[in-house]
């Protein structure tokens, strides 16, 4: 049942997108000024986690609050059926009066067509194209024409301003997936790709020419990475094959051409979010509605060796932009430190709704950290975490590459599940002293202590993460 109280509840989830990616989390270059108001306005969580730092394990993670252990999607393989069973927060947000609406990006399941829980839906097929996509309305097929972010941002103001007009008491719920940055590619049936690579809209093509993006102390050779990372050897070797080098030129992979397109792109984004606060704003909506801005996992520019990727357990992998605009509980301004995961949305959202998030969902719902107000540390919350990833054959250089990681609030232990002997290519980083990860402690005699703990906490959140 609907209440006065209830808050409008937003996210807006960009794919592939860096903690650093937007001007207000770093980025040397990029011009993000309306995302940047949400940091201005909101609370910009500086130790925000994906889990498992693919697309459609953290998406699944973000809409059922669980582990992928837990949910399922271990991979991005069309788990159609599996996406259709999904225990998604919205499903709970229905039962207390809210309209739901996802608009973008699905991908669980290669099939673009409703799930369960909303309202109102538009998607599209795998990844979908940059240009001229073909979306799913509500159940059919319609071909659009025009530069996909676009026509999101469209359809997103859309909803929003036709929701206002016929239902202004009733919440909404939306559910705002881009598809940038993610480059156009489509996998085959024989395994085989087609990557177009990165397009920004026309306006915004030359936009940032010319301009470098600073190399840090861990953009190192594969050569220099082996050294403290043996796990690697294999990989890099595969990544000099034909099938490896198409995926890897067509994204200008490592380059500064990738760095500066993935900027172009998020111009378009960067419009929509301003169009969508000025629609809230307009229909006296803006302070009543709870914005989430996050990305859905992150991504390497050549640190450690790596690109283009984004599913591996380093700083780069896993930390994720994550902005909270909700005036009536978070302070203007903040900067939080505590560890956030996406798994933390669902419950906080379910909360907000006036729900009691299930036994099932193992995120923490951030109202403690909203009133917490961006202190150093909130009593009680976690001090670590999980990150799990399974072997694929996406790439050809990632077979064989499964492990299971803990991360705290200094350390991180990543635990190569087959790879290696008796942990002999596992790695141990104080991130303290080492926030590039560029030496490994796991075989040293004074860590031991730690090592030994971080191993006995990673057995622990295994077994909880699969609920045993």
């Amino acid at each position: 049942m609907a209440s006065k109280q209830q808050p409008n509840l937003l996210v807006i989830l960009i794919d592939d997108l860096r903690y650093d990616e937007f001007g207000a989390g770093g980025h040397p270059y990029m011009k993000t000024p309306h995302i940047d108001r949400l940091a201005a306005e909101g609370a910009l969580f500086e130790r925000a986690f994906h889990t498992t730092p693919i697309c459609s394990p953290n998406r699944a993670s973000i809409v059922t609050g669980q582990y992928a252990s837990r949910h399922g999607i271990i991979d991005n393989v069309a788990r159609d059926a599996m996406s259709h069973r999904l225990p998604n927060f919205h499903l709970e947000l229905k039962k207390h009066g809210y309209r739901t609406a996802h608009i973008g990006k699905w991908h669980m399941g290669n099939e673009g067509g409703p799930r369960p829980g909303y309202d109102y839906w538009v998607s599209y097929d795998g990844h979908g194209r940059l240009n001229n996509p073909r979306l799913n309305h509500d159940g059919k097929y319609v071909q659009h024409s025009g530069y996909v972010t676009d026509i999101m941002n469209t359809l997103a103001v859309d909803f929003l301003e036709k929701h206002h007009a016929k239902n202004s008491t009733q919440p909404f719920s939306l559910f705002f997936a881009h598809k940038a940055v993610h480059p156009d590619a489509e996998q085959a049936a024989d395994g085989t790709f087609r990557v177009d690579g990165y397009v920004a809209a026309e306006r915004h093509k030359d936009l940032y020419r010319g301009k470098v993006f600073p190399k840090s102390p861990n953009m190192l050779s594969p050569a220099e990475v082996i050294r403290q990372k043996p796990a690697w050897a294999e990989c890099f070797d595969l990544k000099k094959e034909p099938g490896s080098r198409q995926v890897l030129d067509a994204v200008h992979s490592g380059e500064q051409e990738e760095i500066r397109l993935r900027a172009a792109m998020m111009a378009s984004v960067d419009e929509g979010v301003g169009m969508i606060l000025k629609t809230l704003e307009k229909n006296g909506q803006l302070d009543n509605t709870c914005i989430v801005f996050l990305g859905d996992n992150g991504y390497f520019f050549g640190e450690h060796g790596l690109g283009p990727e984004r599913r591996f357990a380093y700083e780069e992998g896993i930390r994720s932009p994550f902005l909270v605009r909700y005036p009536k509980k978070v302070k203007a301004g903040s900067r939080v430190k505590d560890l956030v995961l996406c798994q933390d949305i669902a419950p906080t959202f379910i909360e907000l709704a006036g729900g009691k998030p299930g036994a099932q969902i193992q995120g923490r719902s951030l109202l403690p950290l909203f009133a917490n107000k961006g202190a150093r540390k909130t009593a009680g919350w976690r001090t670590s975490f999980l990150v799990e990833y399974w072997a694929e054959n996406a790439m050809p250089w990632l077979v064989g590459m499964t492990y299971k990681c803990v991360r705290t609030d200094r350390y991180k232990l990543i635990h190569w599940v087959n790879r290696g002997v008796a942990g002999e290519l596992d790695e141990l980083y104080d991130l303290d002293q080492d926030p590039y990860e560029l030496k490994n402690l796991y075989k040293s005699r004074a860590t031991a202590p730690v090592r030994d703990k971080l191993k006995r906490e990673l057995r622990k959140l295994t077994a909880d993460a699969l609920g045993l």
